[in-house]
């Protein structure tokens, strides 16, 4: 599936800092297996509340304006780093990967408020195989 760059503002150098340490880390957190990724991300959200659209958007926006590969093809990195850079900020989106079938293709991006954020296609297009959402609070469950 042919993926066009994603447009990219150029962040002021003393906020690119924190993007590039956490696109760092997701990439390294990319190579590893499904289940210690799960493991990770699990963990890293404990204790953040739940992002809002604009929150991981602005995050979104952030990945992809240092790191070429996540403004490309790099949808797993872009999601990671995305997440993480939320969690940095205090909030979690829903992380979500999945694929579909006709033609077949993975995807990996995150959602907030029930919207797929930075995302060109419609909600239900991939079918979600693991998500990783906020941890609710509502101790009533």
């Amino acid at each position: 599936m042919s993926v066009a760059l994603a447009g990219r503002r150029r962040l002021p150098p003393h906020r690119r800092v924190l993007p590039l340490l956490i696109v760092g880390v997701a990439r390294l957190l990319a190579r590893a297996k499904p289940s210690r990724l799960r493991t990770v991300l699990e963990f890293a959200r404990r204790g953040a509340a739940p992002a809002t659209a604009a929150q991981a958007l602005r995050a979104r926006e952030e990945v992809v304006s240092v790191s070429l590969r996540c403004a490309g093809q790099g949808c797993l990195q872009r999601s990671i780093a995305t997440a993480l850079l939320c969690r940095a900020r205090g909030v979690w989106p829903t992380w979500c990967t999945g694929v579909r079938t006709h033609p077949f293709a993975a995807h990996a991006w995150v959602e907030a408020e029930r919207q797929l954020i930075g995302e060109g296609h419609p909600k239900g297009h991939f079918k979600t195989l693991m998500s990783i959402p906020p941890v609710s609070t509502d101790r009533s469950r």
